[in-house]
């Protein structure tokens, strides 16, 4: 497996950190961005998944 990666709203700048995940959303820990479904939004402002860019932190 790679190194986790980080993905930035780029609507409100919430972080979707890949080792973290957004378990109360239903995305555990260690899920990689590809398998994240298409229909989950950001948690903060309901942004849609292709609003989002990897970014190093």
């Amino acid at each position: 497996m790679s190194e986790p990666r980080t993905w930035m709203c780029l609507i409100c700048g919430w972080i979707f950190d890949e080792a973290v995940g957004d378990p109360e959303h239903g995305i555990p820990p260690g899920t990689a961005w590809a398998d994240v479904p298409m229909n989950w939004t950001c948690p903060e402002c309901g942004a849609r998944k292709e609003d989002f860019e990897m970014v190093q932190i």
